[in-house]
């Protein structure tokens, strides 16, 4: 097995996981244009991106993607060189676990050693190069044995919205293959802390942010479905042997069996139950995801991310997102303003996020931008599903 840059001679097969809605990128984001179809970050979608930075690790026609059939046609039209086969849709959304784990029972039956990727389909990263790095040293060390590898990302701020990983003992370099990147086990994970918590987190200097790519087999993905979500594991074996009949009878058990699995994430269904098992008998393994990372989870993610320049200058910078390159700032810092086709002028405003589409106007704060999805909760609940 040679991984020394190129693409992997291990079988790698990427899962992107891509069936979200975005809530909280409304209005920009909706139902059948969710972000992860979106130009956000330059001319690309994310999703494009997503797939471009997988490109010099494997062959596009390996990677998988799950989605919902809002999504499925565009996300095809977007990404022509994966297989429309598979494209998955969600019959009903069933958040990360068996999204997860539905790509593993399907390849387990057949090539149970084939390292699955789990990759969200919304993130940004700077350094490509590094990222590849990382993860070709990440399916080494999955392909290895029953081990699971998450990629931890350096805490840059006491950040209350994402995951934690806590980091146990290196790794002896000698015991990890074909690796020149350091590896840490892992001691437990804890979900979105609070502000005090996160502080402490992150002083402590042996925590790193959960950034939701993780790597691992088939047959260890199967079996750890198997061990800690009994009930779902022979939902899967169904699905997974319906797809070895036809696709008929695939796209009829799927939709008749994949409803009935448990809506958990993959944290609380495996990574959290596994850990317990305590740091030298879990073999839950950290890899640093020093590349430039970004969730792009709202929009104060996106104008951190758009602002391009040094952390400690963050706050004051205005981001103007608008074809007009007339945008006038009088005594006004840290905005973010999305107004394509307008003039836009700031006077005496401080960390405001206004967003305009055609038929909306989002107006909040950078530090309350993480509740625009409540926005959509109402709209729903108004019965105005044009606007979502």
């Amino acid at each position: 097995m040679s991984i020394e840059g190129g693409k992997t001679e291990q079988k790698f097969a990427p899962v992107i996981l891509a069936g979200g809605s975005g809530t909280r990128f409304w209005p920009r984001s909706r139902k059948a244009r969710a972000k992860q179809v979106l130009a956000l970050d330059g001319e690309r979608t994310m999703i494009q991106q997503t797939v471009e930075r997988l490109t010099s690790v494997v062959d596009p026609s390996e990677v998988w993607v799950v989605t919902n059939s809002l999504l499925d046609d565009l996300i095809a039209e977007q990404l022509p060189e994966v297989p429309r086969k598979h494209i998955l849709s969600e019959p009903a959304a069933r958040n990360t676990a068996p999204a997860c784990a539905l790509a593993a029972f399907l390849l387990e039956s057949t090539a149970p050693e084939t390292v699955i990727g789990i990759f969200p389909s919304d993130h940004v990263v700077k350094n490509k190069a590094r990222f590849a790095e990382v993860i070709r040293a990440g399916i080494a060390l999955a392909a290895s044995g029953e081990k699971i590898v998450v990629l931890g990302v350096p805490p840059t701020r006491a950040e209350t919205g994402y995951g934690y990983i806590e980091l146990g003992e290196t790794v002896d370099p000698a015991q990890v293959p074909h690796s020149g990147v350091v590896v840490r086990r892992v001691k437990r994970f804890t979900e979105k802390p609070n502000a005090e918590v996160a502080e402490q987190f992150v002083a402590s200097g042996n925590y790193a942010w959960n950034g939701g790519i993780f790597l691992w087999s088939a047959r260890t993905l199967a079996n750890a479905i198997r061990e800690h979500c009994p009930a779902m594991a022979p939902l899967l074996e169904k699905i997974a042997a319906a797809h070895r009949v036809s696709k008929e009878e695939f796209e009829r058990v799927f939709a008749e069996v994949y409803p009935q699995c448990e809506n958990i994430s993959i944290d609380y269904a495996v990574l959290e139950p596994r850990s317990a098992k305590g740091e030298a008998g879990a073999e839950i393994y950290s890899l640093p995801g020093d590349f430039e990372w970004n969730d792009l989870g709202c929009w104060s993610a996106l104008h951190e991310h758009a602002a391009g320049c040094p952390p400690e200058s963050v706050s004051v910078a205005n981001v103007f997102e608008g074809e007009d390159p007339l945008c006038i700032s009088i005594d006004s810092t840290g905005n973010y303003i999305h107004a394509p086709g307008k003039v836009i002028a700031l006077v005496g405003v401080t960390n405001l996020v206004v967003v305009q589409t055609k038929d909306a106007l989002l107006i909040t704060t950078r530090e309350r931008s993480q509740e625009v999805g409540q926005v959509v909760a109402q709209l729903k609940s108004a019965g105005r599903e044009d606007l979502i």
